[in-house]
């Protein structure tokens, strides 16, 4: 442990020493100086070490390469590529990941990383608080305020991917280096009362050096991490049994029997904090949605706008539009060196009939082309099958500000917090007798600034629809599909289904309107399988007809459009294998992944993987 924290904190002083100048006159400490108490009583020094706490985010094995590119899918909106099980990656999005999985077992497990970045902030939160003079110094209280932040960040991270982990909130000793998993509920409350407390010291977006860009947690994002956890934490999830933590025990769906954390308790909390970023920290919606995301692509993290907190990935690191970007096969001049990148994961074909007629947000965010080259040797967006969609979101061809060169990181700083989340989480609590006085018009009033800028040209539709709403269960169903239409492609969709205890059921549902589009029945009844195409006048954007219309069993689009096929949608082997991928166990038996077996197996008998992994 010792070690460790030699370590840590050797490379917030080699970060210090490369800003110090040979003019300054200033002799080198001695080796021997440069311990907590010296480290964590300097604003400087200790700021170094805490951007050491994300910089576990770029490992390799974590969200680089692990975390990010396979939590989230499947769900009811978002689907792996792959339709067949393969010991590893279609393993983990079909809910069939083992503890010895390919991908997510070793030493440098998505879940031994984060852990490692637990242990950083464990480091920073007790020398700053035991050092750092937080009282009187308001710098020193700002990083304090961060820590607690970033440790609530990475925990709520572990939480959703693995259920129940070790409960550790100081810095590891020889005893306490093998702890058994935790009630999650004591890891909630904890998180909950830091972000309380953390609140206290940030500033608002763009109001400090600090939260000038998203890279870094501003009092916003603290506020709208207490509400998101609050909702979890009181919400529906694969629970082992009462004291069974740790035991192998399969567990049942359900909410928490700890009485800090029911709705009751938890949402009037949740909702002030949600009414203080609305009301205070000066954010507003983009009226365009594809500049929003063309401003993404563009590694803009400007604080003040609509995204609230990013991941933050150097230029040089990272690999979300490498995983997820728009496909690109073959070669193109939009991927460097490389061939065939992105389009590992896309929308749920069905979700594209889900937005309503004049939505901006569809033709953004769900996409039936990827960019190919062609015979003439010029890239151009080809239709891709009905079963291959792409977020349309994240696109190579947009990143103009810092193109892709083609090696193994892209740079781009994964979104992970929007102020539409705020907007409709305030709705959903607002909507909840839970919350105290429940307030109909609030949370109708959130959900209108949603979907008006979404209906950014009919804002009277998007009137006439919120308007329509009446009721607890229908504003709360609005919800639930507002946040699938928005949030697509962002991956919030697998832990929303969970503390709704919505997973399967949501999951049934699409397979069953999956079929029916392939096989032209229900709400596809009148499709007819022929697609046609033609291209705009810059040559590259792919229009499609048979597609977007909402009837085109007897019609055809005229002489300048090309027939790509007659039977483009159709019910096939291909297509069956599509509509079974979605799991190949039932998800409400296996919402978390295992702990890895080679972290079981040298953890002295400490943990054991519940839910009969």
């Amino acid at each position: 442990m010792k070690l460790l924290n030699k370590i840590f904190i050797g490379a917030g002083m080699l970060a210090a020493f490369s800003l110090t100048s040979c003019e300054d006159g200033l002799t080198t400490p001695t080796q021997s100086s440069f311990d907590e108490s010296v480290v964590f009583a300097n604003p400087t020094l200790a700021e170094y070490n805490i951007l050491g706490i994300y910089e576990v985010f770029g490992h390799t094995n974590a969200h680089r390469g692990r975390y990010l590119p396979w939590y989230g899918f499947n769900t009811d909106i978002e689907m792996y590529t792959s339709s067949t099980l393969d010991g590893s990656k279609a393993d983990i999005a079909q809910y069939h990941c083992l503890p010895d999985n390919q991908q997510m077992n070793g030493d440098t497990s998505p879940y031994s990383e984060l852990l490692v970045g637990v242990e950083r902030a464990n480091i920073c939160v007790t020398a700053i608080k035991k050092y750092g003079n937080i009282e009187s110094n308001k710098e020193m209280a700002v990083l304090y305020g961060e820590a607690l932040t970033a440790r609530a960040l990475i925990y709520a991270e572990l939480l959703k991917a693995y259920g129940e982990v070790p409960a550790r909130f100081a810095p590891l000793t020889p005893e306490t280096m093998y702890a058994p998993k935790a009630d999650r509920d004591i890891i909630f409350k904890q998180l909950l009362a830091d972000l309380e407390e953390a609140v206290q010291y940030l500033a608002w977006p763009n109001a400090s050096n600090v939260t000038s860009t998203t890279a870094r947690p501003s009092k916003a994002f603290a506020l709208g991490l207490y509400a998101r956890l609050a909702l979890v934490a009181s919400g529906s999830a694969l629970r082992p049994d009462e004291g069974q933590v740790g035991t192998g025990n399969q567990g049942t769906v359900r909410t928490s029997n700890d009485p800090d954390l029911q709705k009751e308790v938890l949402y009037p909390k949740a909702l002030a904090a949600l009414k203080d970023v609305i009301d205070n920290a000066g954010l507003s919606l983009y009226n365009d949605y594809e500049q929003l995301w063309r401003d993404f692509n563009n590694n803009d993290i400007t604080a003040g706008k609509e995204v609230i907190y990013s991941i933050p990935f150097s230029d040089e690191r990272g690999r979300w539009n490498y995983t997820f970007a728009v496909r690109h096969d073959g070669s193109t001049k939009y991927i460097g060196s490389k061939t065939n990148m992105g389009g590992a994961a896309g929308p749920n074909p069905t979700l594209y009939w889900k937005y309503p007629e004049g939505d901006q947000r569809r033709d953004v965010s769900c996409v039936n082309f990827k960019v190919m080259k062609g015979a003439d040797n010029i890239e151009r967006q080809v239709l891709a099958g009905i079963n291959n969609w792409y977020f349309g979101k994240f696109r190579f061809e947009w990143m103009e500000a810092n193109p892709y060169t083609g090696g193994n990181d892209d740079g781009i700083k994964p979104v992970y917090m929007r102020y539409p989340d705020i907007l409709l989480m305030a709705a959903e609590i607002a909507n909840d007798p839970a919350c105290g006085n429940r307030d109909e018009d609030f949370a109708k009033k959130c959900l209108l600034e949603v979907r008006k800028r979404a209906m950014k040209d009919d804002p009277a539709a998007a009137e006439a629809y919120v308007k329509g709403l009446s009721g607890q269960d229908a504003i709360f169903n609005a919800i639930v599909d507002e946040r699938a239409l928005e949030f697509v492609g962002e991956f919030l969709r697998k832990s929303d289904l969970i503390r709704w205890g919505m997973l399967k059921t949501k999951l049934d549902e699409a397979k069953k309107d999956l079929q029916n589009l392939y096989e032209r029945k229900g709400d596809y009844a009148d499709f007819g399988p022929s697609v046609w195409y033609r291209y705009a006048a810059d040559g590259f954007t792919l229009e499609t007809y048979g597609l977007n219309e909402p009837a085109t069993k007897n019609s055809s689009p005229g002489e300048d459009w090309t027939l790509e096929s007659e039977t483009y949608i159709k019910y096939g082997e291909d297509q069956i294998e599509k509509i079974n991928s979605f799991y190949y166990n039932n998800p409400d038996e296996k919402q978390w992944w295992p702990i890895p077996s080679s972290i079981i197996n040298t953890n002295m008998g400490a943990l054991v993987n519940d839910y009969g992994y």
